[in-house]
């Protein structure tokens, strides 16, 4: 794992081992097909969720094991839940439900206009009690960031503290990252990437293409 500072206390990029950039390889490359995409996806998707444990607050925990010996160890201190950013945001919920056993889960939905590039807060419902919780905020990819800063602001006015919420991404663009750094300096966020630039439709480069259109089968 490695650090980058865009403006924010906490980015976390996962440490870029031959193996993790081979993962991306598969999932960058065009020719890809559909299985291996998704397959290759949630090995990544795994490992961010696990690095985002890191800032799960642990309490110590006294417990007797299978063989009556006593082990100290700890566990969670601070209830989890996770909020997908429609619809890419929902590949990344079977790695949250895989760490943590029945994970209330939130939607939001976003929607970009392709001409003006510009957000609207389209649906949001979110756990009962938010405010009390430790957010995973999921979406695989961050361009620009708009879409994000809405989905942020809406945690925010639901009682969510901004140091509380752990944004997960498999790729960011720089930019991105200053645009919500900029906003929300004590966000965490998570990636197994970060890309330098973004295209003329504001799509991250060299990135994956449509991440939700790759994973879900669609276009």
């Amino acid at each position: 794992m490695s650090r980058s500072n865009f403006g924010l206390e906490n980015v976390r990029v996962l440490h870029q081992t031959v193996y993790l950039i081979s993962l991306m390889t598969i999932i960058r490359d065009k020719n890809t097909n559909h299985s291996e995409f998704v397959r290759t996806s949630n090995i990544i998707i795994n490992m961010l969720v696990q690095e985002a444990m890191n800032y799960v607050p642990m309490k110590k925990h006294l417990i007797v094991s299978g063989s009556g010996g006593t082990y100290n160890g700890f566990k969670p201190a601070q209830k989890i839940c996770g909020v997908s950013i429609l619809r890419a945001g929902e590949s990344m919920e079977h790695g949250l439900n895989a760490a943590f056993h029945s994970v209330p889960i939130g939607k939001i939905l976003v929607q970009r206009d392709e001409l003006t590039f510009e957000s609207k807060l389209l649906f949001c419902k979110l756990p009962k009690g938010i405010e009390a919780y430790l957010v995973f905020l999921m979406d695989p990819l961050l361009a620009t960031g708009n879409s994000s800063v809405l989905a942020i602001q809406a945690l925010l006015r639901k009682g969510v503290p901004e140091e509380n919420i752990v944004f997960l991404n498999l790729i960011c663009c720089s930019q991105g990252i200053e645009n919500i750094g900029k906003r929300f300096p004590k966000l965490k966020l998570v990636t197994a990437a970060i890309d330098p630039e973004l295209n003329d439709q504001c799509y991250v480069l060299p990135g994956c293409g449509d991440f939700g259109d790759r994973y879900f089968g669609t276009s």
